[in-house]
């Protein structure tokens, strides 16, 4: 029977920078189980790739403004390609009400740390983005270190890395159960056999509710489905541009190499594990971007580019990150509700750290417990993508 000190179930971004964060503290006798043939073929390589340090509440801006640093060092602290673009994130306010509540994210972004976020007026905005109707704006924010980076480089980059040390990843391979005994993890049950471990990692993204059931325990996060789509190469844009994102309607879009990257999260989406591009989005989304940058009405798009992945959304859209209430040995990184890839490098040194020293000493995410859905507790956060 093999024996493993860790079990990480799934190995999509957050999986691989658990296995990464604990191989290089020393913890090296790590197992990944990962169902499908291919790494990133949940929500990882569905990702927009989008990291951001504009967020309203503290544990979220704390998350970001570690992983954003950390990204920026990756070629070097990991030794693979992260592919990190700091080109910003605009995000522009067309109400009081918006510029209110960018005010008071500013203000908390500042005391956390993060003292680069600037307002900019609307002529600034017309800088950037000349191509932007601008005339019902009232203002905005821009961060010069928000940006992107390439989910399956990180993802990759991370787990490679982990494997150099002595991490082994089992791929094509089920988890069936995960066995408890006197509240205590015991072990993980596998296509491939049994697993003796007393600690489990539940990254499994939109299929955790169903891995933590596997062990006894509820997590309330179910999947929704987010779709993007890429126009045909566009010149009408400039050719390096902040990821924009219009606060009155939440269309947000990004260049990607040629073409352009369109999102906006239909709020009649509805649970569920629907990974299908529903091609009615096409018109819907060309809608608003139309609104917002009238030379979008002439772009080309092929629905067949376009694609569908899903969210992990918890009740309060913030991650659950920390061990599990009644299970001993069992720990969550789940729920992100859409920050996964940005938040993954926090997320994996925070893991590691209270799996091998029973406290997290990078940032308190005590916020994060899963205890805050049976306590109440829940946290705001309306900066949502």
């Amino acid at each position: 029977m093999d024996t493993a000190d860790v079990v990480i179930i799934g190995s999509g971004i957050v999986g691989s920078s658990v296995a990464y964060h604990l191989a290089e503290a020393g913890c090296r006798n790590v197992l990944v189980v990962e169902r499908e043939a291919h790494q990133g073929q949940g929500s990882t390589g569905k990702s927009m790739g989008g990291v951001r340090a504009q967020f309203s509440t503290p544990v979220n801006i704390e998350m970001s403004r570690y992983s954003i640093n950390f990204f920026a060092r990756f070629d070097e602290v990991v030794g693979h390609p992260a592919d990190y673009r700091p080109h910003g994130y605009l995000f522009l306010a067309t109400s009081e009400r918006h510029l209110e509540y960018l005010k008071a994210n500013h203000a908390r972004q500042q005391a956390l740390g993060v003292n680069n976020v600037e307002f900019v007026t609307r002529e600034d905005v017309l800088q950037m983005v000349p191509q932007l109707r601008t005339d019902d704006m009232v203002g905005g924010t821009f961060c010069p270190t928000d940006g992107f980076v390439d989910p399956h480089s990180v993802m990759m980059g991370f787990m490679l890395r982990a494997r150099e040390l002595g991490v082994r990843l089992w791929l094509e391979t089920r988890v069936t159960g995960i066995d408890v005994e006197g509240g205590q993890v015991t072990g993980v049950e596998t296509t491939r056999g049994r697993i003796a471990t007393r600690t489990v990692v539940n990254a499994a993204g939109a299929w955790a509710a169903e891995v933590a059931r596997m062990a006894g325990a509820s997590l309330p996060v179910e999947p929704l489905r987010r779709q993007l789509v890429p126009t045909e190469p566009f010149a009408q844009l400039p050719e390096r541009f902040p990821m924009v994102i219009d606060m009155s309607t939440g269309f947000h879009f990004r260049r990607e190499g040629l073409r352009i990257l369109l999102a906006w999260n239909d709020p009649a989406e509805t649970p569920g594990f629907k990974t299908e591009f529903d091609t009615s989005f096409v018109e819907k989304i060309l809608t608003h971007a139309a609104a917002r940058v009238p030379c979008l009405a002439e772009a080309q798009v092929n629905p067949r580019r376009a694609w569908a992945g899903l969210y992990e959304m918890t009740p309060d859209h913030h991650a659950i990150i920390g061990p599990a209430p009644d299970v001993r040995g069992l720990y969550f990184a789940n729920g992100f509700s859409g920050h996964g890839v940005m938040h993954s490098p926090a997320t994996g040194r925070v893991m590691s750290e209270l799996i091998l020293e029973g406290q997290a000493r990078l940032l308190d995410v005590s916020p994060l417990s899963a205890e805050r859905f049976t306590t109440g507790q829940l946290l705001h956060e309306t900066a949502l993508l």
